[in-house]
């Protein structure tokens, strides 16, 4: 069963993408996304999707607008993960068959997200929000939605988070810093993963 963890290579480059991509994937975190203000990342998600399509779900994020959305679908990308809420975003994502990931913090966003058709509400920042206004949005979604905390969950407070009720989360510089090497990447992600892992009710 695939973990619902979404790795963000944040500054990763083209060059070091599958390796450190592999890091990733060894320790069971099998969707990835490259943030569009890292290096050339239409090229990293070529080379991703080239090397793990079968394996793995590759996608941008910080994607911001349709016209990035068709960009990354050329490049093979199914994952479209963003830092708003924008439903153009969202219907362009759903209409391409690729899984969307909008960010939300309040209520109206979240409603806006799901009616335009969103895979799941990455709430961010979740340090912003916090336990109890994560639990107050929780609270009102629909059952079954979908909600992964990114920005604040983490290896410390995983269980927290999880008691509370996310579903998920993202995971940025705590799994991947720009020119850290596969290994050390592949340890961080192995112990976010034990972290999630241990963090079930």
């Amino acid at each position: 069963m695939s973990l619902p963890l979404i790795g963000i290579l944040r500054g990763i480059t083209p060059d070091e993408a599958v390796d450190i991509a592999e890091a990733v994937l060894a320790a069971g975190i099998t969707q990835i996304e490259v943030p569009l203000n890292s290096p050339n990342p239409l090229e990293s998600i070529r080379r991703l999707v080239d090397a793990f399509g079968e394996r793995a779900v590759i996608g941008a994020g910080t994607v911001l607008t349709p016209a990035q959305v068709r960009e990354v679908h050329a490049a093979g990308g199914r994952l479209i993960v963003s830092p708003n809420c924008r439903p153009a975003v969202i219907e362009e994502t759903h209409k391409l068959g690729m899984a969307s990931w909008p960010g939300i913090v309040t209520p109206s966003e979240a409603f806006d997200a799901l009616d335009a058709g969103a895979t799941g509400l990455k709430l961010f920042p979740a340090v912003q929000v916090g336990l109890e206004g994560m639990k107050a949005v929780r609270a009102v979604l629909p059952a079954g939605t979908l909600l992964y905390a990114v920005g604040g969950a983490g290896v410390d407070n995983f269980a927290e988070w999880r008691a509370a009720g996310v579903d998920g989360a993202g995971l940025g510089s705590a799994l991947y810093k720009p020119g850290q090497s596969a290994s050390q990447v592949r340890k961080q992600a192995q112990a976010l993963v034990d972290a999630w892992l241990a963090g079930e009710q």
